[in-house]
């Protein structure tokens, strides 16, 4: 006879995954899920298996706010081989093009300029967009030609870190839909070598950082309450941590109130905010709302059940 099931609670906040290379960012979280037994959960931001780094958890209220982490900037470190291009544009893919040349430090900085802000990219043909209902990556698996459009994306930082005679080292910080695998391809038929990525890892994703994250393992020490090891609880952030990016309001218990059951809050006098736009309501210490503020009034736009003020 199997043991039961242990009921699901309740957990509201983020947990910063650090992903090992090899899972996928639906295993992370569930390690995230089961590790706090909690009800519901989701990722801000699909994190290859062949990647590593940062895979933002959040579990349940804290699911209202995946769209802020989503928009937020992201920076990656990643290498790439020169000398290689492939079907995937990393080492997952079979070559379709080698070359002998290899790019000097000068000639792979005096490009960078080039990739830096507003940029058209090529997806690359294995990537989850969708092309008639299907995934480009299903299509491109069957043998399919897949033709994706260019599309603008912006990159605003792109260093050298490192280099050696095969290999360079970079750091990108760019927004919302950049595709790394991308950038080394293009880098590659632009300095006449190919490449592709051999390593990739996420450094930095919206409000989060590496000191934010915990690794799989390490969640598991701290759930079985190791010597020496932190609480489980302390690997779970507040909410509002993702909101780092949106002004934050303070209203009163009854404002709070109002706002919880939909109703507009008007925010008058020399306290009142001044600016335009999405807001993060706080009452008491506790987040209650996002708010459109328009005209001194606040516009309720999601409610958050954190156990806040009445």
């Amino acid at each position: 006879m199997s043991a039961p099931r242990s009921t699901k609670v309740d957990v509201h906040g983020w947990v910063i995954l650090d992903k090992p290379v090899g899972m996928t960012s639906t295993q992370g979280v569930a390690v995230v899920k089961r590790v706090f037994n909690a009800k519901k959960a989701g990722h801000a931001g699909t994190l290859d298996p062949l990647a590593s780094g940062l895979l933002p958890i959040a579990l349940g209220e804290a699911t209202k706010t995946v769209p802020y982490v989503m928009d937020g900037r992201k920076v990656y470190r990643f290498t790439v081989q020169w000398g290689v291009e492939t079907t995937t544009d990393d080492t997952e893919g079979t070559p379709v093009a080698t070359s002998e040349l290899r790019p000097s430090r000068a000639a792979v900085e005096a490009l960078l300029p080039r990739y830096t802000g507003v940029i058209s990219q090529v997806p690359p043909q294995f990537s989850a967009i969708k092309i008639n209902g299907e995934r480009a990556y299903d299509l491109a698996r069957d043998g399919e030609a897949v033709a994706l459009e260019a599309r603008e994306i912006e990159i605003h930082r792109l260093v050298l870190v490192e280099a050696t005679a095969d290999t360079t080292v970079f750091e990108a910080e760019c927004g919302k839909g950049t595709y790394v695998r991308a950038l080394a391809r293009d880098l590659g038929r632009d300095l006449g070598c190919h490449g592709h990525v051999v390593a990739l890892r996420r450094t930095v994703v919206g409000a989060f950082d590496e000191q934010d994250a915990v690794t799989p393992d390490e969640l598991r020490a701290m759930k079985e309450g190791g010597e020496g090891l932190l609480p489980i609880e302390d690997a779970l952030l507040p909410v509002e941590t993702a909101l780092e990016s949106l002004p934050s309001v303070t209203v009163s218990r009854h404002d709070a109130g109002r706002l919880a059951r939909g109703q507009s809050v008007i925010l008058r006098g020399r306290d009142a905010p001044i600016f335009d736009g999405t807001a993060a309501i706080m009452a008491g210490g506790t987040l209650v709302a996002l708010a459109d503020f328009e005209r001194g009034e606040l516009v309720p736009k999601r409610i958050f059940h954190l156990g806040g003020p009445e």
